[in-house]
């Protein structure tokens, strides 16, 4: 014997899920992004341990290129 079928009362939605993100979910991320782009641009701030001079050359011809 066929079990018996239900159909919805309501049609069923299409519409995406609705998510929502505290605003430092959004924020330090942009925060972080920035602070490690003005780094790049000037690198005479990041007082890091000294490196791999390549490392440095890197930097400086990458903060050349975006300054044109």
């Amino acid at each position: 014997m066929p079990a018996p079928t239900h159909s919805r009362p309501h049609p069923a939605t299409t519409g995406g899920v609705d998510i929502r993100l505290p605003w430092w979910a959004l924020a330090l991320p942009a925060l972080a992004f920035v602070a490690l782009l003005a780094l790049i641009l000037n690198p005479s701030d990041a007082h890091a341990a000294s490196g791999d001079p390549a490392m440095t050359h890197l930097v400086e011809r990458a903060q050349r290129l975006l300054t044109r």
